[in-house]
């Protein structure tokens, strides 16, 4: 016997186009078990919480600061593809050495939907956190064929009064999953002698142009200085907002 959140692993194993085979040999469970979930829909996840974006009036979801943030990991590092019977699948895929971020993501996506199952589906190098519902693409209107950084992305009102209510938590999402904080060196002269200094920098890497934009709105609305260090870079080096970051982000963890 197996239960539901091993069920669900399987599933999304399947579901990213695995083959029943490969799933089996990673998981342990014989390809007999795997196929009659599919076929029954056993690990489908059951009736809970409504979605706030289904209602008679349209709302946002109860945990904004979790939105926020999962907003902010979903726009760097995150899908949705549908499955069976209306489902979706959301994955945000995490690097393996940041094991804080994962169980923060983890955290994030039960907050925001409490009633479905998050697994995660390790990979090489990455952790892939997983949820299956109907409701993600509601809760995430960005989602779209292709990639992100070749359609337009775009905020609904809905999600802009939650970055605006919630700046950190989804300035931090997007840092945790297409940011760093590093330390930089320069040289300068003093007194006749080179020395050398070290300071801490954040940076943001993102193809889109539209989730750069983003990023830098929400950055001037908290009085965060910024360059671009290319189209695609951001960097935050003056030592008051470094500060900033520190305060309300961090190094990743």
């Amino acid at each position: 016997m197996y239960d539901m959140g091993t069920r669900r692993q399987a599933l999304a194993l399947v579901a990213e186009g695995r083959s029943l085979n490969s799933v089996s040999k990673e998981t342990g469970i014989s390809r007999y078990a795997i196929r009659s979930w599919r076929t029954r829909g056993e690990a489908d996840p059951p009736a809970g919480t409504p979605c706030p974006r289904c209602q008679d009036v349209p709302g946002p979801p109860e945990n904004r600061a979790a939105y926020a943030y999962l907003l902010g990991l979903y726009l760097g590092d995150g899908c949705i593809s549908p499955h069976r019977r209306g489902v979706y699948y959301l994955r945000v895929v995490l690097d393996r050495a940041w094991p804080g971020i994962i169980d923060a993501c983890e955290e994030a996506m039960r907050a925001v939907r409490p009633s479905n199952s998050v697994c995660r589906i390790g990979k090489q190098g990455c952790v892939a956190v997983t949820s299956s519902s109907k409701h993600w693409p509601c809760l995430f209107p960005q989602h779209g064929p292709g990639k992100k950084h070749e359609r337009r992305i775009v905020l609904e009102p809905w999600q802009q009064e939650i970055v605006d209510a919630q700046p950190w938590e989804f300035v931090r999402g997007l840092i945790h999953s297409d940011g760093c904080r590093t330390i930089n060196w320069t040289t300068r002269i003093v007194g006749g002698e080179p020395r050398r200094y070290a300071y801490p920098r954040y940076f943001l890497s993102n193809l889109s142009h539209d989730i750069v934009g983003l990023f830098t709105d929400t950055l001037d609305r908290l009085g965060v200085e910024w360059t671009l260090a290319n189209a695609r870079n951001v960097s935050v080096a003056r030592k008051a907002s470094v500060a900033l970051l520190d305060a309300h982000v961090g190094p990743k963890f």
